[in-house]
Formats: structure tokens, sequence, C-alpha cells
């Protein structure tokens, strides 16, 4: 296992590390040894958790070796359990390091990845009662009613009781090297299931002397969660990976919503407690529960519900709207202050425990709606004053209501207490003497307005590279579509048919060109609806739909606003991916939808991802107008602490919204190392500089502005033609697990002392694994087609050297757009003497209108108004020809714009099938060959016709090379002799 000595400390990683990942690790390094905070961006794919682990177990090694806790075990379960919890922490000296992350299924692969280093700290992983507790009723509980159920399991003297909660002392004595080995949830239920004691509470002991604990962001930023963990704060470290959401789930858990829905329920539950209390009273003489409190506690909601629908809404659009602090005035009115909220709290409570008492909710299988209202007022009462409440807004708004109340005039409002400095949160760990936040993730682009928001100063900052090389990614801005309409969807552009249309047609080249999974981002479901809707029913009886089209080449998937449904969406999507009788599956989702969060679509689950424009936020939505005014009011008067920094303006933040949706959505591409795809901008906002300046670093120098989109097509129908070199995994669908990411044996490792970063924050080329084997090649036919006919450098000849598979999942079968089905019509290798047939200088093309003419001008691509560049066309050519350029000439065109007198050809486009568009190659399997115009050589024409498969026409002109004329009736037996020798190559070469 090599070894690394950065800034003096020995990094033992478990391969040979690659440049950005040496710098990954020395910059948490720094921040570790300065005490101070770093914010740090790596790539999904560069090793960064693994990274992460290993620096920072390494620093914490350097302090002093890692406690086993047998000594400390031992002594906290000397003496006897008393209750729960009773046992406290022993503060030490070495600082206790604290891994966060979203969710536990990402936390079980950061345990994955300690596994895989050569530490082992003393480490737990903290989980709920939901999956930890194996009680077989308990178990079967959820929220309060369960927390409520456990704890009266657990205490002494009861006739029911848990038999599991007494064996953890003496488990936890016996076993005192438990958590020397990474355990994970899974591990834990499994010790609990086998020797009895609970894995809960086994775990809640354990981490009081770990080295490492690894918990869900909530633990921390929760104050009721946070209070609970018995940890050292003063000197820990607090690493927070996947952050990229951080600042929103900050605000988030500071702000609260009361609908009117929820307001009703907890009067009737506080109305049942009082029955329920009265009932015991009565009945078994039980004076425990006191039914005034639960009267007084159901007055209080009524009055509140009233206070809150007597508020004055003159607009429905804005709502009402108060400064933080008239959260306090609202409540005063109920005589709910600092004094008497603390009561009113204890009475929810004890309210709760009494429901689940009863186990009504507990049939139905939801919580307590009361503990929303409690956790409500521990919000807003939090601090002795009322400072915090600066930093929100109240805000009353109209909402939804059925046509039941709507008839019995009943309202519906929703009372809001929105927190808008996401910084409240992390700026209480400085208070409590955490030395050091480490915010991390593969999406923090832009780095300044995330500072920004959580009010945190961060000297060590990094955006790191990727660990693939150039040829592994295709980026490009697609500003315009097929017809060289402009991509824009913003508010103005977005609900044209044109739009639509352009962007459909966009997306039918995609499907056709990229291989196997093809995600399609939207700004919202509103446009998502709207384009689907659009390509679904617009057609007619001669034509299809964009729709259809689409269909043909890839299965279609559309992501489902509910979140029960996603788990469905995401299993129909990968079956649809190995289904081989399409080229494979597209996923239609939305920025900051599930599909764009932390899912991994690595290798042929994602070869492309294509962004239809910038996700911004609606501007009439209350809370992102509010966000906005607060933060231009925060520039105008900032605070004392505030004057140093550069303040964000409230139009700063809201595009840097849409851009870190932008770079989280383009992440679900280029999982690792040996992976490759393309990601496609499809709107013309991100050519500027300033779009691309707030795109994640590491795909800042990949990015080109196309400006034809035929270039596009030609570009990346290469890119996926050439994939098969870059990539070992064979085609077929693994699991997808991590990749090892240590370099190939051809690449060359940088020594560490090499590694330097310039102070303007430029960083060095990284070295890169060389490319495999061509041997991969051949477990791929080469991507041919007509676009890249067109445009190809390379010679006719070689590209149509392949061989023909039934697997539609291979690059064989990815066709471009403007072909409605392939083949290598054009294959002329054999014809090598200079009277062989040669194409005509003139130029197929298409007219504005969609009409097909002869021009002697530049040639329009297969978008139908994009100019080829003419060196392009040049530089393409048969092996056999000497003196004049052979030329294929792809079009597409739209059936809806053809005009029937335009030409023979365009008329035979129009008689063909409705569900295709004219192109220049048609299929092999239904040639046939004409000879029309054989008074001269010069007027020589070889017209190869689509019989059945409703495509549309195919030509190309053919002209004698050398300085010899025949005359017409010998020429007509020369052709007809070629005509037969170029059928058989093609049958020979396809199998016909």
């Amino acid at each position: 296992m090599p070894t690394y000595k950065l800034r003096g400390i020995d990094v033992d990683f478990p391969f040979e590390a690659y440049d950005c990942q040496l710098v990954y690790m020395e910059k948490v390094i720094e921040a570790l040894q300065k005490r101070c905070n770093a914010l740090l961006e790596s790539p999904t794919g560069t090793g960064k958790t693994l990274c992460l682990l290993c620096a920072t177990l390494a620093w914490r090694k350097s302090l002093g070796g890692f406690s086993t806790g047998s000594s400390q075990i031992k002594s906290l379960f000397s003496g006897s359990q008393s209750d729960v919890g009773s046992s406290k922490s022993q503060p030490g000296n070495l600082p206790t390091i604290v891994y966060t992350s979203r969710t536990h299924s990402q936390l079980r692969q950061v345990v994955q990845e300690l596994r895989r280093s050569n530490y082992r700290p003393k480490m737990v992983v903290l989980g709920s009662r939901e999956q930890l507790c194996i009680h077989d009723e308990v178990s079967l509980l959820h929220g309060k009613a369960q927390t409520n159920a456990c704890r009266a399991l657990c205490r002494k003297r009861q006739k029911r009781h848990c038999t599991h909660f007494p064996r953890v002392a003496e488990y936890m004595k016996n076993n005192p090297h438990i958590g020397d080995e990474p355990l994970d949830i899974e591990d834990l239920v499994n010790i609990g299931r086998r020797f009895g004691p609970c894995p809960y509470y086994v775990s809640r002991e354990l981490h009081k002397v770990v080295d490492i604990l690894f918990a869900p962001y909530n633990y921390l930023i929760d104050r009721d969660y946070r209070r609970s963990l018995n940890l050292e704060w003063h000197n820990s470290v607090l690493i927070f990976d996947e952050a990229h959401n951080l600042e929103g789930i900050c605000a988030d858990a500071a702000s609260f919503d009361l609908s009117s829905g929820l307001l009703t329920a907890c009067i009737s539950e506080a109305k049942n407690c009082v029955d329920l209390a009265v009932a015991r009273r009565e009945e078994s003489n039980d004076k425990s529960r006191n039914p005034d409190n639960f009267a007084i506690l159901r007055a209080l909601l009524l009055k509140l519900q009233k206070r809150i629908a007597e508020v004055p809404i003159e607009s429905k659009e804005l709502g009402f709207t108060k400064p933080g602090p008239y959260i306090y005035e609202l409540l005063a009115d109920l005589n709910i202050t600092h004094e008497t909220a603390s009561k009113l709290i204890d009475i929810i409570e004890e309210a709760a425990v009494l429901l689940e008492e009863d186990r009504q909710q507990d049939t139905k299988g939801s919580g307590c709606r009361l503990e929303s209202i409690g956790n409500i007022l521990k919000s807003i009462f939090r601090d002795k004053g009322n400072n915090h409440a600066d930093y929100y807004r109240v805000h009353v708004q109209e909402a939804e209501v059925n046509a039941t109340d709507i008839f019995r005039g009943k309202t519906s409002r929703i009372l809001s207490w929105w927190c808008f400095n996401p910084g409240i949160a992390m700026q209480e760990f400085s208070k409590m003497g955490v030395a050091s936040i480490v915010l991390t993730s593969g999406t923090l682009s832009p780095l300044d307005s995330f500072a920004q928001e959580l009010k945190l100063d961060f000297p060590v900052r990094l955006e790191n590279p990727h660990v693939i090389s150039s040829d592994q990614i295709w980026a490009g801005v697609v500003p315009i579509g097929p017809s060289g309409r402009s991509f824009n969807s913003s508010y103005r552009n977005r609900d044209s048919p044109e739009y639509k249309q352009e962007l459909g047609n966009a997306i039918v080249n995609f499907a056709r060109i990229v291989p196997d999974g093809l995600l399609v981002f939207f700004p919202s479901y509103y446009l998502l609806d709207q384009c689907i809707s659009y390509w679904k029913n617009m057609g007619n009886a001669n034509s299809s739909t964009v729709w259809e089209r689409i269909c043909k080449f890839k299965k279609p998937v559309i992501e489902p606003r509910q979140s029960s449904l996603f788990p469905l969406a995401i299993e129909d999507y990968m079956s649809k991916l190995k289904d081989t009788s399409t080229s494979g599956a597209v996923f239609f989702a939305v920025c900051r939808g599930k599909v764009s969060e932390g899912l991994d679509f690595a290798d042929y689950a994602g070869r492309a991802v294509v962004i239809t424009g910038m996700p911004f936020a609606t501007r009439t939505d209350p809370k992102v107008r509010l966000k906005r005014e607060y933060l231009d009011l925060q520039t105008q008067s900032p605070r004392e602490g505030c004057k140093m920094l550069k303040l964000l303006t409230g139009e700063e933040w809201y595009n840097q919204q849409a851009s870190r949706a932008v770079n989280q959505a383009v992440g679900r591409v280029i999982r690792h190392r040996q992976d490759y795809g393309a990601i496609i901008f499809c709107d013309e906002r991100f050519a500027h500089s300033n779009r691309q300046s707030q795109i994640s670093l590491w795909i800042q120098p990949h990015i080109k502005c196309y400006t034809k989109f035929g270039d596009v097509v030609f570009t990346l129908t290469r890119f996926f033609r050439d994939g098969g070199s870059r990539s070992p995994t064979k085609l077929k669908f693994a699991d997808h697990e991590k990749k090892d990411l240590s370099p190939s044996s051809a690449t060359k490792t940088v020594p560490v002392e090499d590694i330097k970063e310039s102070s303007s924050g430029s960083r060095r080329e990284i070295q890169t694994a060389q490319p495999l084997d061509k041997s991969y090649l051949k477990l791929l036919p080469d991507l041919s087609t007509s676009m890249e006919q067109t445009h190809s450098k390379d010679k006719l000849s070689s590209h149509f050297e392949v061989k023909s598979s039934n697997n539609s999942s291979q690059l064989g079968r990815i066709l471009p757009a403007s072909l409605s089905c392939f083949t290598p019509c054009m294959y002329m290798k054999k014809l090598k003497r200079s009277s062989d047939l040669m194409v005509n200088e003139k130029k197929l093309s298409i007219t504005g209108t969609g009409k097909m003419q002869y021009q002697n001008h530049d040639v329009i691509d297969s978008t139908g108004d994009l100019l080829l560049d003419r060196q392009q066309r040049e530089e393409q050519h048969l092996e056999s020809c000497s003196s004049k350029k052979c030329r294929v000439l792809p079009i597409e065109l739209d059936t809806l714009q053809h005009d029937k007198s335009s030409n023979n050809y365009a008329s035979d486009a129009q008689r063909s099938g409705p569900s295709d568009l004219p192109f220049i190659v048609s299929s092999v399997k239904h040639e046939k060959l004409q000879i029309s115009g054989a008074r001269s050589a010069l007027n020589a024409k070889v017209h190869l016709l689509h019989k059945d498969d409703g495509a549309a026409g195919v030509l190309f002109s053919a002209e004698p090379c050398g300085a010899e004329e025949t005359k017409g009736s010998a020429f007509l037996i020369q052709v007809k002799l070629r005509r037969n020798l170029v059928l058989q190559n093609i049958k020979n070469l396809w199998g016909l």
C-alpha cells in the first residue's frame, strides 16, 4: 500500500494516487492543521470519499494512536446502569471526527470505503430507532410514538419491559473491541438479533468513545439531536460530505410551514386527549392526566386558527408578509411567550404520550400531529432573546382548497416562518469550539455564493479537476436546433410551438446518436409536461409525432412528481436499458428533482445528459421573492460582522442557484475514471462567458460552443464511435459498484513533492491513464453513419469495415437522426480505376421551405439550414478516388414542410411511410439502382431509392474520373457492371 508524505503527515492510500487525489488530501490536511474551515469540490469518480477518510485519519493518527476503546468501555459499564443515557462520555485530549452525509445509504458507501483503507479507528454509525430497533412491537411504530414506546419499555419496575435493553451493558463489557472494525447499520442489527443487545443503545453508548462518528446531517443541524450526542465538541472536526444541498437543509431545518389542514388535525387530537383523560378518571380514577391542560391546548389552537384566518391578504399572489419578529406579536395575542411556551411544550409532549398509549394513532400508522406544534414552538423560542428572528420573514398565503371546502365556504391558509440565513446552524458550531468544518461535494460551484450563504470563512478552497482524460468527455453548447431556430427556455419562448418542435427534433437526433442511457433534464415540471404533451399530440396522418420518433430509438421514462413512485421509475428505466429491441432508454427528468440528486448513472446507465435550459426558480414564488428582497436589504445595510465581506445580492443568488442545479444534474454522468459521456447544453444562454464561469471547473475546459447543429451531430457521433477504445466495460449491464480508483500500470505516478498549486489557483495538468488496448474496439461495431460520412476526415472505405450484430445496445445500432435507417451504400472500396463512378460536384441542398434542389454554393447539413465548412467537405473522399471527391450528403426534412413540386426526390419522400423523414442514405434491404439521363457521362446519375421503409430517396451522382469519355451506350454498360459490383460488395459486407 503506497504511503505519501503530505505536509509532514504520512498518508496510507490503497492505490497509487492521482495528482488530483494528492492535492485534495493535502488540502484536507492543511485545513485540519491550521484549524480552519475548508470548501472542497472534487468531481464524482475522483475517489473523494476515500481521499477524505485517509487524509483525516492520517492526521488524527499523527496526534496519537487510535483508541481501542476497551478501557473506556469497561469504565463506562463498571457500575450499574441506572437509566437510559445515564453514562457520560469521557472527555479526551484527542479530537473526535464527526463524518456526516445526507442519507444512510450514502453513509453505507462511506463505511465500505473505510474498509478499503488501511486505517482502523474505533467507529460507529448512528441511526434512528426505525432503523435499529429489533423489538417485535416497537419496531412496527414510527416517529414519536416509537420513541415514547421504547422509553416506556426501557424504564425499570415495569410489568412490560424490553428484553434487549438490559443486555446492552453486559454485551459492551464483554466485547470492548466492538467498533474497532468498520460496522454498518446492518451489522449492528445483526449483532442485536444474534446476541440480544439493543442495536440502538449499543450505538448510543459506543459513540461516546469512538475516534470517528458517522451520522446523517440532521444529527448535527437539528438542535435536539445534537444535544442528545455526548461528544466533546471542543477541537472536534466536522465533515459534511455531499454538502451541495447543505445551505437549503440548514434553512429548512430552521423554518416551518403550518397549514390549515395540519392545524385542524392538531385541534382534533387535543380534543381526543381531553376525552381520554376524562374517561380514565371516570373508569379507573386515574388522575395522572389533567384534562384541563388539554382543553387549554385546544383553545389556544382554535384561537390561533382564527387569528390566521383574520390576517388581511390584499393580493393572493403577494400574500401577507411581515418581518421575522412579528411572529412574537402574533403569538403574544394568544398569551404564548417565552415564559409560557415551555409549559405549553410540556403539555404537548404529555398529549403525545397519551395518544400513543391509547394506540389510536398506531393502528392508523401515523404519528402524532401535535408534535409538529411542539417543534414549531421550540424553533421560535429556542433562545432567550429574539435576535435570530431578524433573519426570518413571516408569511401568510392562501392555499389550494378542494371543492368541498369551497362549497362550505372554508378557506385554507398557510402560516410560514422562513429562515433566510442558513448560516445560523453553522455558526453555532463555531460557538461550540469546533476546530474545523470541511464541506465537500462533487458539485459545490460556484464556491463564493456557497460560502457567503453559510456565513463562514473558508480559507482553504479547492475546485479539483477530474481523473479522466479529455477524450472521455464531450461538452458542448448547442444554441440552435436542426432547423436553425434558437434554443432558449426563458418564459418568453418556452410555450411557443416552434421551440418545442425544435427541441424535440434535437432530442430525436441525440436519441439516435447516444448509445444506451440518455438523461434529459428540464428546468421545471411544467416545461417537462408541456413539451412531452406537444411531442405526443402534434402530428398528422402523413408524419409521425416527435414522441413516436424518440420511442423508435429509445424507450422513454418520465420522472414522477410523487416521491413514492420514484423507485418504480428507476426500476423501469433500468429494465428498459437492458431491452435489446431498442438502442437504450431515455429518462426525462427535472433539475432539482430526484434523478438529479445523488443517483449513480455510471457507464451505460448514463452516456449523455442533455440540459434543456436554465432552471431558474419562479420569480413570483413567495419564498424566492422574499429571499431576493432579504439579500438585497442585507447588501444595503450590512451587519457589523459582514461589512468586510462581499455580500451576495438577490440577483446573484438567483442566478447561482440555477447554475448549481445545472452542475448537480450534469454530475450524473462520468462517474468513475474509466467512464465516458457527453454533456449537452441546449440553451443559447450557456454560450455566455458568465454562465460558463459558474459551471464546475473540471468541465469548463472541455466546453465548446457550436454555431451549426450539423457540427454537433458530427462531433458527437465521432465521440461515441470511438467510445469502445476508452472503456473496457463489456456490452452488458453489471452492478454499478464503486470502481477501482487506482491508475493503470501505464500511468506515470507523479512524485508528491512535484505537486504544486500556484497562488492564482491554477492547477498543473494531471497525468491520466493511457488509452486502453484497441482490442476493445472489436467489442463494438464502428459507428458508421451517413452523418459521419458527410463530415469525417477518415476515408469512407474505412467507415464500413463493420460486422453486423443482433445486439441493439451496441454502438453500431445508434444512428443519427438524419437517417431513418442506415446503409453503407457508398462502400466503393474496390472501385480503383479512373473510370470508376464518382459523385457529381453539384450539391444537394434544402431551401428554407424544405425543398430539395441542386445548388452550386455551400452544402446545407442535416439541420436543413446550417452550412458545412468547405474544408470539411473537401477532406472527405473515397480511397478509390483520385481526382474527384465522393460525398454523401445526409439531409433531414420535416415531412410537414415537403413541397411536392420541388423535384422527384421530394415526391418520393412524401410517398414514403408517415413515420420517417427523407434522407440521403437508405436501407440496403430494399435498394434499387436506377440509371437516368444516360445521354452523356457528365449527366450520369445513380439513384438508390428506398421502396418500403418509409424513409425516402437516396441520391448520389457520378462522373468519370479520367479524361477519357465514352459514348452514352458504352457508358451505360459500364455503369451496369459497376452497379452489380457495388451491390455485391454491400451484400457481402452486411451478410445479405
